[in-house]
């Protein structure tokens, strides 16, 4: 028997995902079927880049549905309580400072399901998040990226 895959996730993290699958099953899904009927009403579909269009949509939002409903399905949901407070993990904040210049970095440490560097939710399955999992505050740490290496200081845990 295969295992799905487990998402870990806050509860917000969790609220976010049910939130963009019920505006994708109630809106969007319907959006797409209403292009499609119009596109099928200009007659010919073998040279109708409407009806194209409206299908490659359908497929993406009928696969976002479907992934959505997994990550939902096998969510593990991180606690406070399970949370160390004296060392990066899950779930956490962490500040540190680059070396050194002194740049001053903070992100949150989410599952991959709501990674959103933008926001300062990068995923555990990050360079940045693997090298800084299990250190402490004033822990010098040397991080391996794609675009080479750095070494960090941690300033705070929370």
């Amino acid at each position: 028997m295969i295992t799905e895959k487990k998402y870990p996730m806050t509860v917000s993290g969790k609220e976010k995902l049910q939130e963009e699958l019920e505006f994708l099953k109630t809106v969007k899904r319907k959006e797409v079927v209403e292009r499609i009927k119009i596109a099928r009403s200009y007659g010919d579909l073998s040279e109708n880049s409407e009806y194209d269009s409206a299908k490659e949509d359908q497929a993406f939002v009928e696969g976002r549905i479907s992934t959505l409903e997994s990550m939902i399905r096998n969510a593990v949901i991180i606690t406070e309580d399970e949370l160390n407070t004296d060392e990066v993990q899950l779930g956490k904040t962490v500040t540190f400072k680059e070396l050194p210049d002194g740049d001053e970095e903070t992100y949150t440490i989410v599952g991959s399901a709501e990674a959103n560097p933008m926001e300062g939710l990068i995923s555990n399955d990050s360079p940045i998040a693997k090298a800084l999992i299990g250190r402490s505050k004033d822990e010098e740490v040397e991080i391996v990226t794609p675009g080479g290496k750095m070494s960090v200081v941690i300033l705070e845990i929370k």
